[in-house]
């Protein structure tokens, strides 16, 4: 009884559905490696020189699927530094292929972009990369850099790493690795131009985000009192100085100057009872999330007995809705509005201001603490938020509690249509990863 691979997608554009299987390959059988250079960022600028240079680092966090140089921030060599021993045929070509080969995250290693325009440019492949040209013109330009990025192509270029902090793979492992592809180019062209258009529409609606969100700073830095010099008290950075916006509503613009005060003025730092570890269970059946640092704002992992969060919620501390819940330890700074729904938290490392909400609303005070630094007065990193640093943290609001709700109003608005923003994102990633496996073939095998 044999196995037989069935190279046939199971999406395919209807003037294709009667061509039959897709070729299949290994990566050495279509390709062969060209040898790149070792420069560190040390060798490397972003404003003068003759020829650019890939770093394997710009692949993980920046670069394009389908590399267009003029779209890309490329760093050129150091213009003191020799290219006389660079090949010709190291130089890099459109259709080429360049793969990271290394990476301490399994989902990075084998990372990959394909050269689609070099604009006349000089350009080669560096530090950690491994350049991959075609032997033969077998795929279409665009097609290779989805063709690496498929599920079937990835999945096996993670099993083929090695290493233990450091994930590493090799050309001779790359060439292992089977791909498939349609033999008529009419139809590579078609998948990757769906697939690019794809990304270009991702791509627009990134770039409305990152609008959205400067709109957001740029709104908070004139809707508050404008932030300037450090505390002296050592600790945590005065957020601010100014006790008027630069811009203020209509129907609020006599009232006056803004009232500075102390967080510890105006309520007390405040935490849930302890918990310890032995009291939690990882199984929700039975049990009331229980929320710790490494947790916050995400999925809980660890659950304690409802008969216990009853007692303690009703005995200790135990937050209101709406209040804001802060991050202590870790990345210090991060909020959480609690919404009501039965909870616990980790003492010391979540914590919220107790206070009275005629004096400050908790909607403002979210904005608040959106404006804060979150570092000691040399611009340190905080370990730890103590609550005598959390009430040492200077705020200022105005006192008509209504102007204090046309801002709060006025930001939320803003932060729901940047949140439907980021869902939208999400959702057009996950269409074209539904694509993604639909477009290439999963590559099963049938018994015959």
């Amino acid at each position: 009884m044999s196995k037989e691979k069935i190279l046939i997608p199971e999406l395919r554009f209807p003037e294709f559905v009667k061509d039959g299987e897709w070729e299949g390959k290994t990566v050495g059988q279509v390709y062969n490696f060209k040898v790149t250079n070792s420069l560190s960022r040390e060798y490397l600028n972003y404003e003068k020189g003759k020829v650019k240079n890939i770093h394997y680092g710009d692949i993980h966090t920046k670069f394009n699927t389908l590399f267009d140089i003029t779209n890309e921030e490329v760093p050129f060599i150091n213009l003191d530094v020799s290219i006389e021993n660079i090949k010709k045929e190291s130089y890099c070509i459109e259709g080429d292929i360049i793969l990271a080969d290394a990476s301490e995250d399994l989902n990075d290693v084998g990372k990959s972009i394909e050269i689609v325009n070099l604009n006349n440019e000089k350009l080669v492949s560096g530090l950690h990369t491994l350049l991959a040209r075609q032997r033969e013109k077998k795929l279409t330009i665009g097609f290779g850099g989805y063709l690496f990025k498929s599920n079937w192509v990835r999945k096996q270029i993670q099993k083929e790493a090695q290493g233990a902090k450091v994930l590493g793979i090799s050309t001779g492992r790359i060439a292992n690795v089977q791909i498939s592809f349609p033999q008529k180019t009419q139809e590579q062209q078609k998948i990757a131009s769906c697939l690019s258009s794809l990304d270009e529409l991702i791509t627009a609606h990134n770039d409305k985000l990152d609008a959205l969100k400067d709109h957001k700073k740029g709104l908070m830095q004139n809707l508050f009192p404008h932030p300037s010099a450090s505390s002296g008290s050592g600790t945590v950075a005065e957020p601010v100085e100014a006790k008027v916006p630069n811009y203020r509503f209509p129907e609020f613009e006599g009232d006056g100057e803004w009232e500075k005060k102390k967080l510890g003025e105006i309520g007390e730092p405040l935490m849930c009872k302890r918990i310890f570890k032995d009291q939690t269970t990882p199984n929700p059946e039975n049990g009331i999330p229980f929320y710790k640092i490494g947790t916050f704002g995400k999925e809980a992992d660890a659950y304690i007995p409802e008969d216990l969060y009853i007692e303690y919620m009703n005995k200790y501390n135990y937050p209101n809705k709406g209040d804001i819940l802060i991050s202590a330890s870790g990345t210090i700074g991060r909020l959480v509005i609690y919404e009501g729904s039965p909870a616990y938290y980790q003492d010391s490392n979540i914590v919220w201001l107790g206070h009275d909400e005629s004096l400050v609303t908790n909607e403002f005070l979210f904005y608040c603490y959106l404006m804060v630094n979150w570092q000691t007065s040399d611009g340190g990193v905080i370990k730890r938020l103590y609550n005598s640093d959390l009430k040492n943290v200077s705020i200022c609001f105005p006192e008509n509690d209504l102007e204090q709700q046309k801002i709060a109003s006025c930001l939320s608005a803003l932060d729901e249509l940047i949140t439907a923003q980021a869902k939208k994102i999400e959702q057009l990633q996950q269409h074209k990863k539904g694509l993604m496996q639909g477009l290439f073939p999963k590559t099963q095998s049938l018994r015959t």
